[in-house]
């Protein structure tokens, strides 16, 4: 991926706020199965992006890797990292395991946790270069 733009880095303006407020999740499937690979992945991808657009957040990086997900996002201060996360898992889960029912098998599509951080300007380019070189592992 590229360097991080000079977009990436302005600030969120809203009426009540100024914001930069940056997360980068980890998604882990139920038993750390690697589930996540082929179709599965790229209609994930899809599901995410979708939330992205809907919800006008600014995605940082995303990587999917067989048995977890890497997700860093810039999101609104209305928008909780419970929610975000809630957001992703649930319609992730519903969609995914509708049109790929291999899914079914696992008692759940994702573990009931994740992982979430909050990064400031100084550690974003730090996180993004992190997240891509998870594809080589």
């Amino acid at each position: 991926m590229a360097k991080l733009s000079k977009e990436d880095y302005e600030y969120r303006r809203t009426e009540n706020s100024v914001s930069s407020i940056n997360y980068h999740f980890v998604f882990v499937p139920k038993r750390r199965r690697p589930v996540l690979v082929k179709d599965v992945a790229k209609r994930l991808q899809e599901i995410i992006f979708d939330l992205v657009t809907e919800h006008g957040w600014k995605l940082i990086a995303l990587e999917i890797m067989p048995d977890h997900v890497h997700l860093f996002v810039n999101t609104p201060t209305h928008e909780s990292p419970a929610d975000v996360a809630r957001w992703v898992k649930g319609r992730a889960s519903h969609h995914l395991r509708k049109e790929f029912p291999e899914l079914k098998k696992l008692p759940a599509l994702w573990t009931p946790t994740y992982f979430v951080a909050s990064t400031g300007q100084v550690s974003t380019e730090v996180v993004k270069k992190y997240i891509e070189n998870q594809r080589g592992k």
